[in-house]
């Protein structure tokens, strides 16, 4: 079992919730890893027997931090829906005293083919082994292999543009959890235009997954590119919109974040 896999590891409870550990391999440098956050309680959707259809968006509301170490308390519960459509709602409670660490409302979709078309191109990327390897800072980082392309070091840049190969070291298998997971792999945008690291939290994070399940197994371990840019920053908000792709060019997942900075 790789290492993201065991941090993401549930264990049911009698009252339908699940626990979960928050590993402490997979903390950020304000407490555990936004992304880590995301792929857990997709997670605790996928596992539950009720579940029907594949992951179609989650949004990820970060109330407050959760500390390493700590035992958190899952709850998941679909909350309404259609044939097609399956809505869920999620929390993330403290194991001690419930205090409420997240919240999040997901989309579940029974996939059919149709006609379609992708507006967007994947940019030209070099093969990501002849590019430097990088490790963002804090523990998570050191699972997180990054080969930057464009937007590295992100600071005092004209453009909040970034471009990346990004992969799990671990050797896990992508799939929606784990793209959840990348979603939140890049630098704040804030740092694009400071001199240097400033403080930045992730309140909200939006992924949507458009590749079907048999297009994002066929991606296994290998590097995943990810593409970002800002849209403003201001009054201590910035967004980053995020898509991420495949080495072939097939439009993985797209994501939206906002975070607060000062």
């Amino acid at each position: 079992m790789s290492d993201l896999e065991e941090a993401l590891t549930l264990t049911p409870t009698h009252d339908g919730a699940s626990n979960a550990f928050a590993d402490p391999r997979y903390e950020s440098n304000t407490g555990m890893f936004g992304g880590w956050t995301a792929a857990v309680i997709l997670k605790s959707v996928i596992d539950d027997a009720a579940r029907l259809g594949t992951p179609s968006a989650i949004t990820v509301n970060y109330i407050a931090k959760i500390d390493p170490g700590m035992h958190v308390v899952v709850r998941s519960r679909r909350v309404g829906g259609s044939r097609s459509l399956h809505h869920w709602q999620s929390e993330v409670l403290a194991g001690d005293d419930g205090r409420l660490f997240a919240h999040a409302m997901l989309v579940f979709a029974d996939r059919r083919e149709t006609d379609g078309h992708t507006e967007a191109t994947m940019p030209d990327a070099p093969d990501p082994e002849t590019l430097e390897e990088f490790h963002p800072p804090s523990t998570q980082g050191e699972r997180c292999l990054v080969r930057p392309i464009v937007g590295s070091p992100p600071f005092a840049r004209g453009s909040t543009a970034s471009l990346a190969w990004v992969r799990d070291t671990t050797g896990r298998k992508v799939d929606e959890v784990q793209l959840a997971y990348l979603a939140d792999s890049n630098a704040p945008r804030s740092f694009f235009w400071s001199e240097g690291p400033r403080l930045s939290a992730t309140m909200t994070l939006s992924v949507y997954f458009h590749a079907i399940p048999e297009e994002v197994d066929q991606v296994g371990d290998d590097y995943v590119l990810t593409e970002a840019v800002g849209t403003r920053g201001a009054s201590s908000t910035a967004d980053q919109q995020t898509r991420l792709w495949r080495k072939d060019g097939v439009l993985l997942a797209t994501s939206e974040q906002l975070a607060w900075y000062r």
